[in-house]
C-alpha cells in the first residue's frame, strides 16, 4: 500500500472545517474546502511518491494498467480507473444536478467535440452514478417524490401564476415533465416577482421554509421551486443515498464520503449562477417518482458493512476494528483506494504495510490478492464492483 495524496476542490460551497477538522488541520481553513478527490480522474488527479516527487495516479495508470488495474479491469474499462473517491463537504446547497446514462454521455461528448468550452455540456464520454455516505449529518435533495405531494405544497402558496403547474402535477408522474419544463423556462423579467410571491406566502409548511432558505441563497433562480419536486431527506451518519442516472438531486449541507463513476458530466437545472442547458436537461431526465433514495449498510461481516448498488464501475465498504473486531481482511478485486475516517488503523495488502491517521488515504495495485486492515478506527474502502 502506498499513500495517497488527494487535491481540495476550493468551491464556493465549500466547508471551512469539515475535511479540515478530519484531516487534523487548524480550523477555520483559510478558504471553502468542497471536495476532496481520491481517484485518477484528470480534472484533479491524487498522486503517490516517487523519489520524493508526486507523481499523479493519472500517469501511472495510463503507462502501467496492468500493474495498477489488472486484467479484469483493465479488460471491462480500459486504461483507467473506472472509480472516484470523495469527501463532499457542504456549507451552502450545491446546484440542482442529474447526471447522464452511459449511452447519452457517450453520445452527448461526441456531440460536443468541437464546440467552444463554454457551450459544451459534456467534459467525457462516461457516466456518474452516485452514492453518498454521510460523515454528519446530511441534508439534500434527491429524486422525484410523489408529483401529488408537490403539487400540494405549490397549491399552498396560493400563487396564481404557479396554477398550471399545479394542475400538471396532479395529472401524476405523467406531469412531471411539463412541470419541470414550465419552471426552469420561466421568463427571466418574471422571475423574481414569482418568487418574491412565494417567499412572501404565509404559510409555515417546511416546504415554504426550504423556498424561503433557498430563495435567500439564490433569488430569481426558478430551481428554487424545482427543488420542491424532490424528496429532501435529512441522513444520519452511515446511511445513504444512491443516484442513479437521470435523477435530480442537490446536496444542502453536510459531509460525507462519495463514490462515483469517474466522470465529470453534470447538468445542472437551477441553485446555480451557472449555465443551464435546460433543452439537454430535460433529454437526460428520469420523470419517475423514486420511491426511497435512502440507503441503510448491510453487513457484509464482522466488521465490514456495504451499501449495494446496480453498477459494476464501484463498490464501497466500510470497515470498523477495535477491541472487539481487532482486524478484518478482505478479499476485494485490486485496485483498491482506502480512506482512514477514524484512525489510526494499519492496511496491509501483502506488498506492505502502512499505518494511517484520520483523513489520511492509501491506494494498493491489482497484485494484492487481500487487504487486512487492523488497529482501531474507521475506513472506507473503494473498489472496481466487478464480481
Amino acid at each position: 500500500m502506498e499513500l495517497l495524496y488527494g487535491p481540495i476542490r476550493d468551491y464556493a460551497w465549500g466547508s471551512r472545517s469539515a475535511i479540515a477538522m478530519l484531516q487534523g488541520r487548524p480550523v477555520p481553513s483559510a478558504g471553502p474546502e468542497a471536495e476532496l478527490w481520491l481517484g485518477a480522474h484528470p480534472g484533479a488527479p491524487a498522486s503517490v511518491e516517487r523519489a520524493g516527487l508526486r507523481v499523479s495516479l493519472c500517469d501511472l495508470v495510463r503507462d502501467e494498467p496492468g500493474q495498477w488495474l489488472g486484467q479484469r479491469v483493465s479488460d471491462r474499462f480500459g486504461s483507467r480507473l473506472p472509480f472516484l473517491l470523495k469527501v463532499l463537504a457542504a456549507d451552502a446547497p450545491l446546484s440542482l444536478q442529474a447526471h447522464p446514462d452511459a449511452e447519452q454521455a457517450r453520445a452527448g461528448f461526441a456531440a460536443d467535440t468541437g464546440r467552444p468550452l463554454e457551450e459544451r455540456n459534456y467534459s467525457d464520454p462516461h457516466h456518474k452514478p452516485e452514492l453518498l455516505v454521510a460523515l454528519t449529518p446530511f441534508e439534500a435533495l434527491c429524486g422525484f417524490r410523489d408529483p401529488a405531494e408537490s403539487a400540494e405544497a405549490l397549491a399552498a402558496f396560493g400563487v396564481p401564476a404557479l396554477a398550471p403547474v399545479v394542475a400538471a402535477l396532479r395529472t401524476g408522474p405523467a406531469g412531471l415533465r411539463a412541470a419541470v419544463q414550465t419552471l426552469l423556462a420561466w421568463p427571466a423579467a418574471e422571475r423574481g416577482e414569482l418568487l418574491g410571491s412565494v417567499v412572501v406566502a404565509s404559510t409555515d409548511s417546511p416546504d415554504a421554509e426550504l423556498a424561503r432558505r433557498l430563495a435567500l441563497a439564490y433569488p430569481g433562480d426558478p430551481g428554487v421551486l424545482v427543488a420542491l419536486l424532490l424528496h429532501h431527506v435529512r441522513l444520519v451518519p452511515g446511511e445513504a443515498i444512491w443516484m442513479p442516472a437521470g435523477n435530480l438531486h442537490a446536496y444542502l449541507s453536510g459531509c460525507g464520503v462519495e463514490i462515483m463513476a469517474a466522470s465529470d458530466n453534470v447538468l445542472r437545472g437551477g441553485l446555480t449562477p451557472k449555465r443551464v442547458d435546460v433543452d439537454e436537461l430535460l433529454r437526460v431526465l428520469r420523470f419517475e417518482v423514486l420511491d426511497d433514495p435512502v440507503r441503510t449498510a448491510q453487513p457484509v461481516a464482522p466488521g465490514v458493512d456495504w451499501w449495494p448498488v446496480p453498477v459494476d464501475d464501484f463498490a464501497l465498504h466500510r470497515v470498523r476494528v477495535g477491541a472487539a473486531v481487532p482486524s478484518v481482511t478482505l478479499s476485494l478485486p485490486g485496485p483498491r483506494v482506502v480512506l482512514c475516517g477514524v484512525g489510526p488503523i494499519t492496511v496491509d495488502d501483502g506488498a506492505g504495510a502502512l499505518t494511517l491517521g484520520s483523513g489520511q488515504a492509501a491506494i494498493g495495485t491489482a497484485a494484492g490478492e487481500q487487504l487486512r486492515v487492523s488497529g482501531s478506527g474507521e475506513a472506507y474502502v473503494a473498489t472496481a464492483g466487478l464480481r
